[in-house]
């Protein structure tokens, strides 16, 4: 009997080992993609406390960061994974994550809001930051929903995919 508590013990060690190895090999690249947005805002800005981070992956890959401005006031940073071109806009400037969904309630029925986050459409070869909303209708379907930061308005809808 205790041949087989000491077996079952090893088994969930190693089980537990290899479950943190894997977690840690699956989040390491967001972890260096966020140190490396953040090294990049850092040289280029003079920014401080960053909060935030995400990773956008749409025409281009950008990452996303929300901080602080010299004024204390709460920013957000686009910055582009191949040339590490950099947007600036202050929050308050722009549409808040709230009023993207409500945009998206008012002009479609969802059913269920899966994901908001920041990111980058390109429009006629203009690059706009925008929210991305993620949603399911009543049928089942999929859909994007891009509402502009700066001015609240649909920029690109993808619909039933």
């Amino acid at each position: 009997m205790k041949k087989w508590i000491i077996i079952i013990s090893a088994l969930f060690i190693l089980v537990a080992i290899g479950i943190i190895i894997v977690y840690y090999n699956a989040t390491k690249p967001l972890k260096l993609a966020e140190k490396k947005a953040i090294a990049i805002a850092k040289q280029e800005t003079k920014l401080t406390d960053f909060e935030e981070f995400a990773l956008y992956n749409g025409e281009n890959t950008y990452f996303v960061l929300k901080a602080k401005n010299p004024k204390g006031e709460d920013v957000y940073v686009w910055i582009a994974e191949k040339d590490n071109a950099l947007i600036i806009k202050r929050a308050s400037d722009g549409v808040s994550k709230e009023e993207a969904v409500e945009t998206v309630y008012a002009n479609r029925e969802p059913t269920e809001i899966i994901s908001v986050r920041l990111g980058v459409v390109k429009i006629q070869k203009t690059i706009r930051p925008a929210w991305e909303i993620y949603y399911r209708t009543e049928n089942g379907h999929s859909n994007y929903y891009y509402v502009d930061f700066d001015t609240g308005e649909k920029l690109r809808a993808i619909d039933n995919f």
